[in-house]
């Protein structure tokens, strides 16, 4: 799953879905302007074309490849035929559903209502959860899309971190010094989303790691 690669786009049909594992996909709502913000990633957690579930074979908004890496991909109809006769997997999909909904609706409010910094924050941490190596490459653009800004406000609030030394990055890295720190500075939103999916997903919210996770700006 390669850097900047489109799983579907809005109006495609559903024709596979797709597991990832050390990728991480963000999802775009596109208005007709052309113009589009991220509604929610999906990492190893999830699955990304979950509108096949809800009786819909197309896709109603766009998929893209934000963090390279490796997944799986299955044909929907094998995965629907499984959806509609097993009770276990029908269970964890509504539940999966519910996680993505939650992240989806506080995506927006954070986005309406908290600062650049916050969001900056928000979305590096997000990240670190979903990826398995300390190092991922994503363009200062991508971040700039997903968030919904000018590429030169994810520039200045990476430099505030940078002065507060929360980051440091070079040569097109970004190492995070202090995790309690970039925790400190973010908002409510990354907590209640973790929380819940934790919750839904039946797995701990808990999570520190052991040395500094790197973000690579290319």
């Amino acid at each position: 799953m390669p850097l900047g690669a489109i799983l579907y786009e809005p109006g495609t049909p559903l024709e596979a879905v797709y597991f990832p594992t050390t990728a991480v996909v963000s999802l775009h709502y596109v208005l007709q302007s052309g113009q589009s913000a991220e509604t929610a990633a999906v990492g190893y957690e999830g699955v990304v074309g979950l509108s096949l579930f809800m009786e819909g074979h197309r896709a109603y908004s766009s998929a893209t490849v934000q963090i390279a890496g490796h997944g799986y991909m299955l044909a929907a109809r094998f995965l629907r035929r499984e959806f509609e006769r097993a009770e276990a997997l029908h269970r964890l999909v509504l539940q999966y559903m519910q996680a993505l909904i939650i992240q989806s609706t506080q995506t927006a409010v954070c986005n309406r209502h908290h600062s650049i910094d916050q969001q900056i924050c928000r979305w590096i941490l997000s990240r670190l959860d979903r990826v398995r190596t300390r190092e991922i490459t994503v363009t200062q653009e991508m971040i700039a899309v997903a968030l919904g800004v000018r590429r030169e406000s994810v520039t200045e609030a990476a430099a505030t971190l940078r002065s507060a030394g929360v980051i440091r990055y070079r040569r097109g890295q970004i190492s995070v010094l202090d995790r309690s720190e970039l925790e400190r500075g973010v908002c409510e939103c990354y907590a209640v989303v973790r929380r819940q999916t934790g919750r839904l997903l039946h797995r701990s919210s808990s999570w520190s790691p052991t040395q500094p996770h790197e973000v690579a700006y290319a």
